[in-house]
């Protein structure tokens, strides 16, 4: 088991600082600025704002999704969320299942995953993070599908197939 778990944080090892998601998404969240709950770092203005401000665009909204759900600010992240333009777009969608899925309503957070699915089948990250909800509930078949259907669909490699095969092989999963 001790060789096991090492051989999966060596592939991440391998695979984590690349990419995520078969795009260009760090593994890791950007590091953004810390504002109060409900505010985003505008760099326009130098300052903590509200995430409805004009001068935010959705990728400033989204990489401070990204950076709250990684510290686990789950409920934070859901308030910039729903000040996203595009609530149907499959990036929202994904992060909507996610932080629900981490404050504990699974049912609700698989039901985002699904939608982000629907509207884009190669959304890998969606893939991962539904995988991986799948390897919580100790549905091993329904993750190793996730993960069949991520390396399917370009991903192999990336940081959304490294972290569900790794959560396949350790129990462990993500909080980004």
């Amino acid at each position: 088991m001790k060789k096991l778990f090492l051989t999966s944080i060596a592939s991440l090892a391998l695979v984590g600082p690349a990419f995520a998601a078969g795009d260009a998404t760090p593994s890791e969240p950007k590091p953004v600025k810390e504002c109060k709950s409900g505010k985003v770092w505008s760099e326009k203005k130098s300052r903590c704002v509200k995430p409805e401000n004009a001068s935010l665009s959705e990728d400033t909204l989204y990489d401070t999704v990204r950076s709250l759900a990684h510290n686990e600010r789950f409920e934070d992240a859901q308030i910039i969320l729903a000040a996203m333009a595009d609530q149907s777009e499959d990036r929202v969608l994904t992060y909507w299942g996610f932080t629900h899925r981490k404050l504990g309503d699974v049912t609700l957070g698989m039901a985002f995953y699904n939608q982000a699915i629907e509207q884009n089948p190669n959304n890998i990250l969606a893939r991962s993070y539904m995988g991986q909800a799948h390897v919580e509930a100790g549905d091993m078949v329904a993750a190793r599908a996730q993960l069949g259907e991520i390396r399917a669909r370009g991903g192999a490699g990336t940081w959304a197939e490294a972290s569900l095969a790794s959560a396949l092989q350790t129990g462990v999963t993500f909080n980004y």
